[in-house]
């Protein structure tokens, strides 16, 4: 990767490539990973688009700050681009627990943006809340499962794709990272964030992507979304599991982006 550029906005690193380009493109990361997650993707979009990539907070190397939730990072970002003059994104992006915050951000309608793609992205749960904790606590002793016993239980917990030894040491490194604070809040802020009670956005076009392997799983999300955002286009991704588009086949990621871009 090259042209990397950062910037501290409060508790997140952005990360920046190709700012000569005109229109901009927003990636967000999914939880248990970090901004590289899109390394093999950032050297093809980087050279007509200018990336912008948050290193969300308690997944950042550079940065010791735990998690914070939905709702302050979608803030974060949101001021950070208003405050840097981009006033118009041609697309956001966000997978998994960065497609909540896509979801947040297109309900606050802060920023302009083009098109949006929520990848497999988790929605507020619907539930009582007693039970919301129930599902937060049974996340959370999964992932704290894989940080104690290693990341290969990570494989037999979620929808996800088969594990080289790399992708299994690189959740490992993951893992030891991140703290007990940032597992519980990731899960417990992605399950039960905040959306207005009366939804309004200016994005016109919103495409939400279903991983093969996830379809059960997403089934309630796929719900939330054609109710919050009717106008949604939904996609199903062949081959791949929840959070496998950009890390296992990045040339069907960037030809997906490019074709969100094209859109009027």
């Amino acid at each position: 990767m090259i042209s990397l550029q950062s910037t501290d906005v409060n508790k997140m690193t952005i990360h920046e490539f190709g700012k000569e380009n005109e229109q901009t493109v927003v990636l967000i990361h999914p939880s248990i990973v970090m901004w590289d997650y899109f390394e093999y993707v950032i050297p093809q979009l980087e050279k007509e688009y200018h990336l912008i990539i948050p290193a969300l907070p308690g997944y950042d190397p550079d940065s010791k700050d735990d998690f914070t939730g939905i709702e302050e990072i979608a803030d974060e970002l949101e001021k950070w681009l208003i405050g840097n003059g981009i006033d118009d994104v041609t697309c956001l992006y966000g997978c998994s627990m960065g497609g909540s915050i896509v979801t947040r951000m297109l309900a606050d309608n802060n920023v302009h943006i083009q098109n949006a793609i929520i990848d497999g992205g988790i929605t507020p749960y619907q539930l009582p809340w007693i039970i919301t904790r129930f599902i937060a606590i049974k996340d959370f002793l999964l992932i704290s499962a894989g940080k104690i016993g290693g990341a290969k239980l990570l494989e037999k917990a979620f929808a996800t794709d088969d594990l080289s030894e790399e992708d299994v040491w690189y959740a490992a490194k993951v893992l030891r990272m991140i703290s007990a604070k940032t597992i519980w809040k990731t899960f417990e802020s992605c399950n039960n964030y905040s959306m207005p009670d009366e939804i309004h956005t200016e994005c016109r076009h919103i495409e939400y992507w279903v991983a093969e392997k996830e379809v059960k799983e997403r089934r309630a999300d796929v719900a939330y979304i054609k109710k919050a955002f009717p106008h949604t286009r939904f996609r199903k991704i062949y081959d791949v599991g929840h959070g496998g588009l950009a890390p296992f086949n990045p040339e069907k990621f960037v030809r997906g982006i490019k074709k969100v871009c094209r859109e009027k």
